[in-house]
């Protein structure tokens, strides 16, 4: 048996998992030349939510990120994570864009592509695998490892016999929720290795408590590669510790002859810069064995618990993780990775905020239910398929074969703002975000999202934040003002919690200048609402002709026209909420008499977005 390899995730996984995905190039840089000289088999650098994150938040190139990686990385692979026939994005591409974007990254440095699809689908892998054969690069299949009654050894090995036919250099079975036990572990690597001959790769986050012993037993039955990650963004949602694996296997045959005292230097390094990023930091990304019912992945459970904190209702996560299980059996049991992490997440998360199952609908979950993402690995709830999609016929081809070749008409679209290859798949992978991002760097405007200075962790005081203590002077009496917390809002108030001269209050605010409040409210007749609001605001949802969003978003689009008549159900707006585009419907039947949004804008559920006067 030779030596064990490590892939290290800490430039990738790690930080997804643990930070929501925010660590930018800037503090990567400084260290790379360390890790460059640690003899790992690979770095995990790209890929994943990166590109995302990077155009998004840190409005940062990540085709520069990868080129800078690739200059400061000249001894060490690269690794990528690419979702086959989506790319790095969150629907399927044209053969073609799929064809340009491998060969791109393989120009700029990405040695290692480690392919996977969320539905195991394996035609949705195979443009891919191609194309990164036809690049000389090493392509890795990955299978998306998941417990349901459709899941088990036979079904996986299946799959690894597809991807040895295809020709992939490896098999990684990708273990994204911690979900493998130990001696499962053994008998699927040892299968796989029977059934394919190929060097099995082992990846497994550490939420569950049981990725350390499941690496072990996939080295003894045959691993000869395992990911893990550097202390300081290791364990809970990320991964097992580099230097405890170096460790356990120093002195065996298993040896992977790496230094723990530069891997204890670099994990140093990371320490300080993960101290930067504590805004990102969740109470959901530590060991939770709830995830072995849930399944709910390390980069999915930061990012939901992002999101939900976004709208004031991190409360709410025990009630979406419940839910989540729901959904997924109801959806044919799909792995929980990106994107159906994100399309089973979303319709939870829905399911919880709306207050009623299924009554609104993602846009990715009726395309789902349509087939357009893939075979379902069983069967789904057909009468959630009715809801969805009504009487609509289900695809069973692959889906992108029904897709004609997209690359030229995306140049056209972006053409005089794109100044490269990359900046046109850059934009195909996001269209609006992408767009903004290159109208932003022509015009030299970029700005990343602010990192709040560590003072404010503990709400000390710091000259970049609004004053949550001061003095107020009413009548000649000075009073001493402290502000203790906020509590959630009500339709027309809010609570906020402070204390007057050491003396704890609670203070009551009613917001009087963007709609007038209700009748029951104010205990007044409350006046019709207004057709407009003031420049920067929005009424609030008063009566049930208001259309609002169930969740925080960007509007998309306006799908509807004032004076238009329209129908309760009828799609009215279409909002991106948790990266998925959902439909906004009329609540009633009626007439468009005011809209007071516009594309682009981000907007919260308390907001009313269009009037629509009742029949």
């Amino acid at each position: 048996m030779p030596k064990v390899h490590i892939t290290d995730l800490v430039l990738r996984d790690g930080h997804q998992s643990l930070i929501a995905t925010r660590m930018r190039t800037e503090d990567m840089l400084p260290i790379c030349s360390k890790l460059d000289s640690v003899g790992f088999w690979s770095l995990e650098a790209w890929g994943g939510a990166t590109f995302d994150a990077c155009v998004r938040f840190l409005k940062e190139d990540p085709w520069e990120r990868l080129r800078k990686l690739r200059k400061a990385l000249p001894n060490t692979r690269i690794q990528m994570l690419l979702r086959g026939q989506n790319l790095l994005g969150y629907r399927h591409y044209s053969d073609d864009v799929v064809r340009a974007f491998v060969k791109k990254s393989a120009d700029d440095g990405v040695d290692v592509f480690r392919i996977f699809d969320a539905m195991n689908d394996l035609r949705n892998m195979q443009v891919s695998i191609e194309a990164v054969r036809q690049s000389g690069k090493h392509a890795e299949g990955a299978i998306c490892y998941t417990t349901s009654p459709v899941h088990d050894i036979p079904h996986f090995v299946k799959l690894a016999r597809g991807f040895a036919e295809l020709g992939c250099d490896s098999i990684a079975i990708k273990d994204m929720a911690g979900l493998l036990t130990p001696y499962g572990a053994f008998e699927l690597v040892k299968a796989i290795r029977e059934a394919t001959h190929l060097p099995v790769h082992t990846h497994s986050h550490s939420p569950s408590g049981l990725s350390n012993m499941v690496h072990l037993k996939a080295v003894e039955a045959g691993a000869s590669i395992i990911d893990t990650c550097i202390g300081a963004f290791a364990e809970g949602a990320s991964h097992p510790t580099t230097q405890s694996f170096v460790a356990a296997l120093q002195g065996t045959e298993y040896d992977t002859g790496l230094s723990l005292p530069l891997l204890e230097e670099i994990s140093s390094y990371f320490k300080d810069v993960r101290k930067k990023y504590w805004q990102f930091e969740s109470e959901f990304t530590g060991v939770d064995t709830r995830v072995l019912i849930n399944q709910v992945p390390g980069g999915m459970i930061s990012n939901l618990a992002n999101q939900l904190k976004e709208q004031d209702a991190l409360d709410r996560m025990d009630a979406v993780l419940t839910e989540i299980p729901r959904v997924r059996e109801d959806l044919g049991y799909p792995p929980l990775v990106t994107p159906t992490s994100q399309i089973v997440g979303t319709q939870a998360v829905l399911n919880v905020m709306v207050g009623s199952r299924y009554k609104s609908i993602t846009q990715e979950v009726k395309l789902y239910l349509q087939g357009r993402y893939g075979a379902t690995p069983g069967k789904v709830n057909e009468e959630v398929r009715k809801l969805a999609i009504g009487d609509l016929d289900v695809m069973s081809c692959r889906p992108a074969d029904l897709m004609p070749p997209e690359l030229d008409k995306l140049q056209g679209e972006i053409e005089g703002l794109a100044k490269s290859e990359e900046d046109v798949l850059t934009y195909a992978m996001f269209p609006d975000l992408g767009r903004v991002f290159l109208q932003e760097r022509a015009a030299g405007t970029l700005k990343p999202e602010p990192l709040l200075p560590i003072e404010a962790k503990n709400g000390a005081s710091a000259a970049h934040f609004a004053a949550n203590e001061f003095n107020i002077t009413l009548h000649g009496e000075t009073y001493h003002i402290k502000l203790a917390a906020s509590g959630r809002p009500t339709e027309t108030q809010r609570p906020f919690f402070v204390t007057v001269d050491g003396v704890s209050e609670e203070v009551m605010l009613e917001a009087l200048n963007e709609v007038e409040v209700s009748a029951h409210a104010s205990g007044r007749e409350s006046k019709p609402a207004a057709k407009s609001a003031p420049a920067g605001q929005k009424p609030r949802a008063s009566h049930k002709g208001h259309v609002t969003a169930a969740m925080p978003g960007t509007i998309v689009e306006v799908l509807v026209k004032t004076g238009q008549k329209v129908n309760a159900g009828d799609a009215v707006l279409v909002i991106e909420a948790m990266k998925m585009e959902n439909e906004v419907q009329a609540p009633v039947s009626g007439t468009v008499v005011g809209i007071f949004t516009a594309k682009g804008e981000a907007v919260t559920p308390d907001m009313a977005l269009v009037e629509i006067e009742p029949e």
